[in-house]
């Protein structure tokens, strides 16, 4: 797994963290962690499929 993928799924997982804190105290704000989660994750997810095609296109070119 790519380092910057890596590195949008560990804010990922601080995300959660601080919006389950965040709504536990009564706060809305929250709702930016959850955006920011939305935001990481597809960091995360577009870092694993880049990765995945840039493989398979070396991998096509060497044959």
């Amino acid at each position: 797994m790519p380092r910057l993928a890596l590195y949008a799924l560990a804010v990922c997982v601080l995300s959660v963290a601080a919006a389950v804190v965040s709504f536990a105290r009564g706060s809305w704000l929250g709702i930016i962690w959850i955006l920011l989660l939305g935001v990481s994750s597809n960091i995360a997810w577009y870092y694993v499929r880049k990765a995945k095609n840039d493989k398979a296109a070396a991998a096509g070119e060497g044959s």
